[in-house]
């Protein structure tokens, strides 16, 4: 937004018109802010008012921030360009002072060319007199020069700073009314000048030797350093203070650091130690020097460089070694002491924290890194010995009352021991992460974290018996010992694991990258950036469940191939169970196929176990007995085989296997129904294979639709065929049902069309 942004609309239309002409009413002279936005504010109304403050309210943070980047960047040419004026001041002090011994010496030689031609031109005895008068003159300057001289020797001599810069301004000031008033002569005058200028700089020199030493602190430091600035040396002056404190920190750092062990208090101690020097220099600055620009930026300078310094060795002792062996929360901790104690500066207007955070960042990506490659290899190593058996987590085991304790047991999931131990890393490395806020690894970590969760997948993969990706082809797998899951339960616990950890315990944990915790500071900009990072975390999140679906769709696969095939390898679903029907001269009895009874019975057993592990969240269950019974039926409908035989023969599909067909999908479609977890795409597919069969009988010119009995006896064989599976009906109850073909009532095209 620019400043012609709240102009009026004259000043604004037109893409053709320049910025340049948009801004001339702000480059006039008489430009008048207040009158200005008085005439444009007159006929705004109260929501127009504030909506322009607060663009101008976020023009001032962008100029701030602006000013405050280019005054970082262009800290170098400052320090450079002060130190140049300094030079030059230097330079115009010395030439004045010749300047002024040279007027001195011209001065003397005149007044003596004149005191000669009078000498000549008078009398002996008025030539005597005046010698004799200023003779005397003389001789009183003299004795006062050389008491001065004396008293500013012994002043100097037991350093009495005060009283001797007070003599020298009163040298000074009798210079220069000597200059004015020509009441002394050349050689006490240049005598004087000499004395001064020299007394100067050995005062300068003992200045500089007591700021130097380590024992001179505080009022007697600053008193020292501004002594030396009123002499007409402040570039030196604050070079010198910032020296002392280099070196009264560089004598702590070293005490200290024999006695301490390299760690969290290592640290503390001398992040404390560090700032606080800096701290107590940049007082010590602003009370002698103010807030000049040329000294503000020497500080800035010389604190960077002593920050630099600090993460320097905070790198080398402390962080190097925790990195690479994946210590995220060792450099976490010590960032944020660091960042604590740097952000007491800033009402000093001393903004540290990016020159540590961009020494810190490569430190912190290689403990990330590190911290990843840990978990991968601790979770690969726990799931060769996991038995895949559901237990809660030791730090999340419910140990509430008796009331509350479904609650409870509802809320914390049961997983197995690696995935247990996958997710207390995760909710540890989530936390770590989440105290390096200022470092934006946010989107780094959750991305290290979906890949650590595609390789656990892979393991989980991998633990599915006859798999067909149990190859070493899965993606970051490699040749790893996975325990196997022999049973319907275990392989079911390898869905609970990831299902849990991708819908709800990795997302939680994620969460905590945005949590209000780390909104303690400008709380609207940070809750702002959290609202425009949950879209991310959205998305992360789909993509954890696409890795879920991969392991949903080989555990459906296998177990659909365990019922499609038998284990020599020959097909248990195949055409000929359908056309050898027809081959039979009495009609069979009537009762679902053997491999739709195992599927409904592979079907309840997972039901109940699924319930079992997963407790308050059906969702799951249902989801994963939707895609088996999709997979077998989309098996059904897509083998090209069957159907080729099925409509092209030799044997075509006849009434009886027309029949059968349509009672095993009804059987189906009604224990799916049952069991919720029909999905559309199944509904649909049924319809379609009954459709197929349909036509392919009429191919052969029989009408099917004479032939078929009522829906109600097809749901009431497949009823009665559930509860006889279940135990509750037995074959006798067959009885009872209508015969189909005494059923058969001659159904319209148009009906079946219908139901169809």
């Amino acid at each position: 937004m620019s400043l012609g942004s709240i102009g009026d609309s004259s000043e604004l239309e037109g893409t053709h018109q320049s910025l340049s002409d948009r801004l001339k009413v702000f480059k006039s002279s008489q430009f008048d802010p207040e009158s200005y936005l008085t005439s444009k504010c007159m006929h705004m109304n109260e929501k127009e008012i504030k909506h322009v403050c607060s663009l101008l309210l976020d023009l001032k943070k962008a100029s701030a921030e602006e000013m405050r980047i280019s005054v970082y960047a262009n800290y170098s040419a400052f320090i450079r360009t002060s130190r140049e004026i300094s030079y030059l001041e230097a330079q115009l002090l010395s030439m004045r002072n010749l300047l002024s011994t040279q007027a001195t010496l011209v001065q003397g030689l005149a007044e003596r060319a004149k005191l000669e031609s009078l000498w000549a031109g008078t009398e002996d005895s008025a030539q005597e007199e005046l010698l004799h008068t200023e003779s005397k003159e003389l001789s009183r300057a003299d004795d006062w020069l050389i008491e001065y001289l004396d008293t500013l020797e012994v002043l100097l001599a037991e350093r009495r700073v005060d009283e001797t810069m007070a003599a020298l301004e009163r040298g000074e000031n009798l210079i220069e009314e000597a200059y004015q008033n020509q009441n002394m002569s050349p050689s006490s005058l240049s005598t004087l000048q000499s004395a001064v200028r020299e007394q100067k700089q050995n005062l300068a020199e003992q200045l500089a030797d007591t700021i130097g030493q380590p024992s001179t602190r505080g009022l007697v430091l600053r008193s020292a350093v501004s002594a030396l600035k009123a002499l007409g040396d402040g570039p030196r002056a604050h070079t010198l203070l910032l020296n002392s404190h280099k070196q009264k920190l560089h004598s702590n750092m070293q005490s200290f650091r024999a006695n301490t062990k390299y760690g969290a208090a290592y640290t503390a101690a001398l992040s404390q130690l560090v700032f606080s020097t800096i701290a107590q220099a940049a007082s010590d600055s602003s009370a002698v020097f103010g807030e000049e620009p040329a000294y503000s930026s020497e500080l800035v300078t010389w604190a960077v460089k002593q920050t630099e310094a600090l993460a320097l060795l905070l790198k080398r002792h402390v962080l190097a070694s925790s990195a690479a062996a994946g210590g995220l929360r060792v450099a976490a901790e010590c960032i944020q002491i660091c960042l604590g104690h740097c952000s007491l500066l800033e009402a000093r207007g001393l903004t540290l924290s990016p020159v540590l955070l961009r020494f810190f960042r490569s430190i912190v990506e290689q403990a990330l890194s590190a911290n990843l490659k840990r978990i991968e290899l601790n979770s690969a190593a726990l799931a060769a010995a996991d038995d895949w058996f559901l237990t809660y987590s030791p730090a999340g085991h419910p140990l509430s009352s008796a009331s509350s304790l479904g609650s409870v047991m509802s809320a914390v999931p049961k997983l197995s021991s690696s995935a247990n131990r996958f997710n207390s890393m995760v909710q540890e490395f989530f936390e770590d992460v989440g105290m390096l806020e200022t470092l934006d690894l946010d989107l780094s970590a959750m991305e290290g974290i979906q890949q650590e969760f595609n390789s656990y997948v892979n393991l989980l993969i991998s633990a599915l018996p006859s798999s067909a990706d149990t190859e070493d082809n899965l993606e970051g797998s490699g040749s790893r010992i996975v325990k196997m899951a022999e049973n319907e339960a275990q392989q079911i616990a390898l869905l609970a694991n990831a299902s849990l950890l991708a819908d709800e315990l990795l997302p939680r944990a994620a969460m905590k990258l945005f949590s209000a915790s780390n909104m303690v500071d400008e709380p609207g900009r940070r809750a702002s950036s959290r609202q425009s990072r949950l879209p991310e975390h959205r998305e992360w999140k789909k993509r954890l469940q696409r890795l879920v679906d991969r392991l949903r769709d080989s555990f459906c696969r296998q177990h659909a191939l365990d019922l499609i095939f038998s284990e020599d390898g020959e097909a248990n679903l195949n055409p000929h169970i359908y056309i050898a029907m027809d081959q039979e001269t009495e009609e069979p009895e009537w009762f679902p196929s053997l491999i739709f009874q195992e599927l409904f019975g592979k079907l309840s057993r997972m039901a109940s176990l699924a319930s079992d592990m997963f407790v308050g969240r059906e969702r799951f269950a249902t989801i994963l007995l939707m895609r088996l019974i999709e997979t077998v039926i989309l098996w059904l409908s897509d083998d090209q085989a069957f159907w080729q035989e099925i409509e092209e023969g030799p044997t075509p599909l006849g009434p009886f296997g027309l029949q059968q067909l349509y009672l095993d999908m009804e059987f189906v479609l009604l224990f799916s129904s049952q069991g919720r977890y029909l999905s559309r795409n199944l509904h649909q597919t049924i319809k379609n294979i009954i459709a197929r069969a349909i036509e392919s009988v009429s191919a052969t010119g029989v009408d099917p639709y004479s032939t078929l009995p009522e829906d109600e006896w097809f749901a009431e064989v497949a009823q009665i065929a559930i509860k006889t599976l279940m135990g509750k009906a037995t074959f006798e109850d067959m009885d009872h049902v209508t015969s189909p073909t005494a059923s058969i009532s001659g159904k319209s095209v148009s009906s079946v069309g219908d139901m169809m």
